[in-house]
């Protein structure tokens, strides 16, 4: 497998293409520490984007429920597409090889062109400058029947018991037992992050809403801070599994299940030729 290595002054990158285009590490260059979750050969072997630092979501984020969503032209039916999940989840560009389009020392170009579950065109194009990882993910419909599209990014970050999330949002969706939208709720105190706050010690597994792009991480244990800042992005996921020493702040353009949600909050549909793009950027500095 051909894994790319990007770096500048202070960190460094290293992406696996064949596997969904994902990002495997991103470490600080003079001490190793992981900034995202750390993986080893083992983990790049199992073969699985959802065991490495981050992978890109398109054209959907999340699950979709009833067996697929309509279009102008018709259902389009979705099989489940994961050994872990009954519904299908997160698209389709996650499960396949992408392409190298350009690549230099400081920045990388990656390309898919799908035919599942429609035609269209993914690309990535990853830069690092003075310690900000920048991933600007962009997609254009190939198919003759427009879609509705939606976009998403999945980093994995280290969680110690002294991480601390700031990223203000005005509303919350609960969720039923298998993990879709249910209604939209005020924040509880324990998820309301606009002031920096631990990560709770129950199970998170939610959409927010009303997101400015803005999210600060904070760990002092590990000596740093991410400065983040999503556009194209409205809409936050936040996994915080029990036990588990890693969390999730996922910049996505809508909710979970918005296919099915009234008026499909956040989706985008794109005729033939059409584009929509989500961009995230990661601000490293030391504490």
């Amino acid at each position: 497998m051909i894994l790319l290595e990007l770096e500048d002054e202070f960190t460094h990158l290293t992406l696996a293409p064949e596997l969904g285009g994902s990002i495997v590490n991103w470490t600080v260059r003079s001490t190793g520490q992981p900034l995202l979750r750390h993986n080893d050969a083992h983990a790049l072997n199992m073969g699985l984007p959802g065991k490495l630092g981050c992978f890109p979501l398109v054209p959907w984020s999340n699950r979709i429920s009833d067996g697929g969503f309509d279009r102008p032209d018709g259902w389009l039916a979705l099989e489940p597409n994961s050994l872990t999940d009954p519904l299908p989840i997160h698209g389709s560009a996650w499960q396949q090889p992408w392409q190298v389009i350009s690549q230099a020392p400081d920045e990388v170009i990656l390309q898919l062109d799908s035919i599942t579950p429609f035609a269209y065109r993914a690309r990535q194009r990853f830069h690092l400058s003075a310690g900000k990882l920048s991933i600007e993910l962009h997609v254009t419909h190939l198919a003759e029947c427009a879609a509705w599209h939606g976009l998403g990014l999945h980093p994995y970050l280290p969680r110690t018991a002294g991480t601390q999330l700031q990223a203000t949002a005005a509303q919350v969706w609960l969720s039923d037992a298998s993990k879709l939208p249910t209604r939209l709720d005020a924040l509880p105190t324990e998820w309301d992050f606009q002031q920096l706050k631990a990560l709770p010690d129950t199970l998170v597994d939610n959409g927010f809403c009303e997101w400015d792009g803005h999210c600060l991480i904070q760990q002092p244990d590990l000596g740093y801070e991410l400065e983040c800042q999503a556009s194209g992005s409205d809409y936050y996921l936040l996994y915080c599994p029990v036990g588990l020493a890693f969390f999730c702040v996922e910049p996505v353009s809508h909710p979970v299940n918005a296919h099915h949600l009234p008026g499909r909050p956040g989706l985008v549909l794109l005729e033939q030729g059409q584009s929509t793009e989500l961009g995230f950027s990661l601000q490293y500095r030391p504490m």
